[in-house]
């Protein structure tokens, strides 16, 4: 298929803007032109004005110039003109200034009306008031600097719609493929422009493509290969017991089995990680109570919180107790099972973890806070990454996957999860979920 010849965007804005300079040069001019011939028509378009000029001769001839000027004027009067009859070669200095100044004028074709008679003389008419037949001057300058904004405008507007929408849809495009929308592409319409636009449309399609593809592949293989582990795993445990059961060195049975459920629970969390991932919005859902739930989490982890030698304690407002939020009681207290592990596995023993729950403009707020070593303010964004470990300021065993699942599982169920410094120099990790049923 043979490629369209491109129409550079440098050229379409150049020639959009010159023809409309040049289109409101054109228009004015000729509107401007045009209410000229309508001025001067509207003079000579008066019945009899030659034959008027005529008896205006006779009188002067006979009865003198004062009784033809008299009759020029009563009949100007009724005609809304002012007349003059003047001798050519010296009688224009009889006329006004501004009539002068009009009649000499060599390039300004808002003149008097000018007939021409026998004898030498001339009959000069104008309005005597200004309006349909004699327009002010700025009257013209102000349609000629009208058109100009009016045009000027209107081409701008239409090279700012031209070149705008395209990226405000790519920008709309590229946001929402962040979100998770892996799905969507700028417009064929847009990727088939032939300009620059139009090529950055294309590539953005194609770029987006081999993201979305690496990305897939990257997630079906740790699933598949999370799997796939889990058999031989089993297998290997069982045959870790039986080797145990036969009399092998326990201290080398104990490690090897140490690290085979380290493997077990890491595959374990890849596979809710992805399971959480893929099902997304379409999670089962029923009426839970966050603070009910996290009692639950602290019971759960209470011997392993002692046996760290750290305190926690939940401190939970009135309003929030009796509160309930739409969702699933598991995976909910999976993500609170995960956060809460993160903040028990680096706070020094005979510290504290504190847990408070508070209900905020129509949320439930879950802050769990421990007085552990902290994390680097530039590290935060990335915490809640697969695979990320602060090992710089928060090194440990795991595998970064828990607060991943949890920032999935919060997304999920239509919250909001971030983390920041805490008040004692630790981490604070903070769980907003909107509310469903008030106490």
């Amino acid at each position: 298929m043979k490629k369209a010849m491109m129409f550079p965007l440098f050229w379409r804005i150049f020639l959009a803007i010159w023809l409309a300079m040049a289109i409101t040069v054109v228009v004015s001019n000729l509107a401007t032109r045009t209410l000229l011939d309508r001025e001067r028509q509207a003079i000579e378009r008066q019945v009899g004005l030659r034959d008027l000029a005529q008896e205006a001769i006779q009188i002067r001839e006979q009865r003198g110039r004062g009784e033809a000027w008299r009759f020029l004027r009563g009949q100007g009067k009724q005609l809304e003109l002012h007349l003059m009859l003047i001798e050519q070669g010296g009688g224009e200095q009889r006329l006004p200034p501004e009539v002068r100044e009009r009649m000499k004028s060599g390039w300004y074709p808002q003149k008097p009306a000018v007939i021409e008679l026998d004898a030498g003389y001339q009959l000069v008419a104008w309005p005597r008031m200004r309006g349909e037949g004699w327009l002010d001057p700025k009257f013209f300058r102000f349609i000629e600097l009208g058109l100009a904004f009016v045009l000027i405008t209107l081409a701008c507007w239409l090279i700012a719609r031209f070149v705008s929408r395209p990226l405000d849809h790519m920008e709309n495009t590229a946001q929402r493929i962040a979100g998770g929308d892996t799905g969507l592409r700028v417009s064929e319409k847009i990727a088939h422009r032939r300009d620059e636009v139009g090529q950055l449309a294309t590539a953005f399609n194609a770029m987006t493509e081999q993201l979305c593809t690496l990305l897939e592949r990257q997630k079906h293989l740790l699933r598949d290969i999370s799997h796939d582990l889990r058999t031989p795993l089993a297998r290997q445990r069982i045959a870790i017991e039986l080797a145990s059961d036969g009399g092998a060195d326990e201290q080398l049975i104990a490690s090897i089995l140490r690290q085979n459920e380290r493997l077990e629970a890491m595959t374990a969390q890849i596979l809710t990680l992805y399971r959480v991932a893929e099902q997304g919005a379409d999670i089962e859902r029923e009426p839970v109570q966050p603070v009910k739930l996290m009692n639950q989490v602290l019971r759960d982890a209470a011997d392993y919180a002692e046996h760290q030698g750290v305190d926690c304690r939940l401190s939970a407002s009135d309003e929030v107790a009796g509160m309930s939020v739409l969702g699933d009681a598991g995976l909910l207290q999976r993500a609170f099972d995960n956060i809460l592990q993160n903040a028990l596995d680096h706070t020094p023993p005979g510290h504290r973890v504190g847990v408070g729950a508070k209900a905020v403009d129509g949320w439930v707020r879950i802050d769990i806070e421990d007085e552990g070593t902290g994390v680097e303010a530039d590290l935060l964004p990335h915490l809640f990454e697969p695979f990320f470990r602060a090992d710089k300021s928060r090194g440990g065993q795991g595998w970064g996957l828990g607060l991943a699942i949890a920032r999935d599982i919060v997304t999920a169920h239509d919250g909001r999860i971030a983390a920041a410094g805490g008040e004692a120099g630790g981490l604070r990790v903070t769980v907003e979920l909107p509310v469903f049923t008030r106490a």
